[in-house]
């Protein structure tokens, strides 16, 4: 396979993104015990490869062995139990036929197969499937003996699981402890005899990291994602920088000093971060970017709570580029055809002089490098910014991503967990111009009321 990805202009302004040959096929296949954080690992890379505008999808098995026994005991996986077997053999099958299907149907470039595939003998059955299909495979193996960090994915699969949903937490944790015991009896870690599949192992939360036999591009950018992942509990907040004086009369861009009431919000924040919900003894890193109203926003926060505080160029609001300092009433008179072209595709339009969505999302790339290799981190940034680290983290489409509405004075708080990721909003009693405009809506500014927009 020709390494690299390829970038193609459609001559209306429009860039698509291909891998870089049209045959480029690769299937994920996670690997490792229960409670070792497969499932969190697989979702995230699903997320990550859609955010920078390559097609995949998660295959989990569990999905498909759910439509024939929605919530199995722990004897289902006995290794001795051959009903149970001949069931779970079915499902991965099943998943796997989809999975074929799905590239055949040109419908993406990489397909996850998140199950156990525990033993030598599955992870070649679905590598002669995988071959047989000219897809290429990559095993990622998690492998965990940090006993705290098992206890707190029992923990949070007996509480978001399917096949636990409903039950009492205590009898679900003990069969699901039962469960791993008997993956125990027949697991065998990806050792020298299977030194001809490329693959990367995930010791203990990435402290060590094997990896072997990585030949394309995709692959190595991909394991270069996930040996940056760690699968600890932690939480993630957002928030926009309080109310600018370029917000007040309709600015964008600039770099202008936060009002008085962006100011009292600034104030509120360390406040509004405790009612969130923040565990003992939490250490919270502050990242801001390097102009003034995230600076001025986060001063307050920094200054109660001791916690360290970050600039990030990269954090810093698009660039608008000649439209700077302009109102969107004052750009659709200026440049009416390029006010028009961005409302038609917001993602993908470029400011003259400037920068578009999809730029944004490249450079904040080590960005979320960074965030996923830390734990709990705060960011106080701009509006397309964080339109674009929300879409990472709740896999929003590309194409809605730019239209969502991010209030001012709202800090969002964003909980990774293995089956998606569970956001809260927590709102300060602060009025706050709105500066979201809907797709098509009229660039006139509007003379804002004192009430912040629902």
């Amino acid at each position: 396979m020709s390494s690299g990805l390829i970038r193609r202009d459609n001559g209306h302004g429009k860039t698509h993104y291909f891998a870089s040959s049209d045959e480029s096929k690769i299937c994920v296949v996670m690997v490792g015990l229960p409670a070792r954080g497969k499932s969190l690992i697989a979702g995230k890379a699903m997320r990550y490869l859609a955010w920078v505008g390559i097609p995949a999808r998660v295959f989990n098995v569990g999905t498909y062995r759910r439509q024939g026994t929605p919530q199995p005991s722990a004897t289902f996986f006995d290794p001795h139990n051959e009903e149970g077997e001949k069931m779970r053999r079915a499902a991965a099958d099943a998943a796997i036929t989809d999975m074929i299907q799905w590239f055949d149907a040109g419908k993406g470039v990489v397909a996850i197969l998140d199950a156990t595939n525990s033993t030598k003998e599955r992870r070649r059955w679905i590598n002669e499937r995988c071959q047989e299909a000219n897809i290429e495979t990559l095993y990622v193996e998690s492998i965990c003996d940090e006993e705290d960090l098992i206890m707190n994915n029992i923990l949070e699969v007996k509480t978001t699981s399917p096949d636990y949903k409903g039950q009492d937490p205590e009898v679900a944790a003990r069969d699901f402890r039962e469960r791993i015991r008997n993956y125990e009896k027949v697991y065998e870690t990806i050792d020298d005899g299977e030194k001809s599949y490329t693959y990367v192992k995930l010791i203990n939360v990435g402290s060590t990291v094997i990896i072997n036999q990585i030949k394309d591009y995709l692959s190595s950018r991909l394991v270069y994602y996930i040996q940056n992942l760690h699968i600890k509990p932690r939480s993630i907040w957002l928030s926009r920088h309080g109310e600018s004086e370029y917000n007040l009369t309709g600015k964008i861009g600039g770099d202008s000093n936060i009002s008085e009431r962006g100011e009292a919000y600034a104030k509120a924040l360390p406040g509004l971060l405790k009612k969130s919900g923040v565990p003992p003894n939490t250490k919270i890193v502050i990242w801001t970017s390097t102009l003034k109203r995230t600076i001025q926003t986060a001063r307050h926060l920094a200054a109660e709570t001791g916690f360290e505080k970050l600039e990030w160029k990269a954090l810093d609001e698009l660039d608008s580029g000649v439209c700077d300092g302009l109102t969107y009433e004052q750009i659709a008179e200026k440049y009416p055809e390029d006010f028009a072209a961005r409302d038609e595709d917001k993602y993908n339009y470029r400011y003259r002089g400037g920068e578009s969505y999809r730029d944004v999302v490249i450079r904040l790339e080590p960005i979320i490098m960074e965030l996923e290799r830390s734990e709990n981190v705060i960011i106080v940034t701009h509006q397309a910014v964080l339109r674009c680290i929300y879409a990472y983290f709740l896999n929003t489409p590309q194409e809605q991503s730019p239209w969502m509405e991010v209030p001012l004075h709202t800090l969002i708080k964003l909980t990774p967990r293995a089956y998606g990721t569970e956001e809260q909003r927590f709102k300060a009693d602060i009025p706050a111009v709105s500066t979201w405009r809907a797709k098509g809506t009229s660039a006139k500014h509007q003379e804002y009321s004192t009430e912040t927009k629902a």
